[in-house]
C-alpha cells in the first residue's frame, strides 16, 4: 500500500512544471487554462522571460498561441555575450510539448548585433489555421556592461 502512494505521488509531481508561476482558469465550463511560465536565460542570466500559453487539460493538443515578455533582471556582461550563438537563427533555450503529435512551443535567442539587442522568439512548430503562431520580445543591451563591446564582437 505504501508503494502505491509513492507511485501516485511521483505521477502527480511529474505533471508539475517547476517553471510555472501562474495558472489562470478560463472558466467553469472549459478545461483550458492560461499557464504562465518564467525562465532565466541559461547563459545571459541577467534576462528573465515570462511566457503565457493555453493548456487544454483533457485534449490531445494545446492551442498554438503564446506570448512572451523578456526583461533585464540582472547584469549582462561581455563574457556572457561572448558565449552565445551569434548565427542568424540563434539557439533554442526552452521547449515545451503542446501535443502528442509532435507539436511544441520553442523559445529561441537571437542577437541583433547591429542594434545591440537580444531577441527572444516564442513559436509553435506546427502550422495552425495557415500560420505558425509566434511572439517576439527584445532586450536592448543599452546601459549594460555588454553594450559597448557587443557591436564589435563577432564569431
Amino acid at each position: 500500500m505504501r508503494s502505491f502512494f509513492c507511485v501516485l505521488l511521483v505521477l502527480l509531481l511529474s505533471g508539475c512544471d517547476r517553471n510555472e508561476v501562474g495558472d489562470v482558469s478560463l472558466g467553469v465550463f472549459t478545461t483550458k487554462d492560461i499557464k504562465l511560465d518564467a525562465f532565466t536565460d541559461p547563459v545571459i542570466t541577467g534576462v528573465t522571460c515570462h511566457v503565457s500559453s493555453i493548456e487544454a487539460n483533457l485534449d490531445f493538443s494545446d492551442p498554438s498561441d503564446s506570448s512572451i515578455a523578456c526583461r533585464q533582471t540582472g547584469p549582462i556582461t561581455p563574457d556572457m555575450l561572448s558565449q552565445i550563438d551569434k548565427s542568424d537563427d540563434g539557439e533554442v533555450l526552452f521547449t515545451k510539448s503542446k501535443s502528442i503529435f509532435f507539436k511544441s512551443m520553442k523559445i529561441r535567442r537571437i542577437l541583433d548585433a547591429e542594434n545591440q539587442t537580444l531577441m527572444y522568439l516564442a513559436y509553435s512548430t506546427k502550422e495552425t489555421s495557415g500560420s505558425f503562431k509566434h511572439s517576439l520580445s527584445t532586450v536592448p543591451l543599452w546601459g549594460t556592461d555588454a553594450y559597448s563591446r557587443s557591436a564589435t564582437t563577432t564569431d
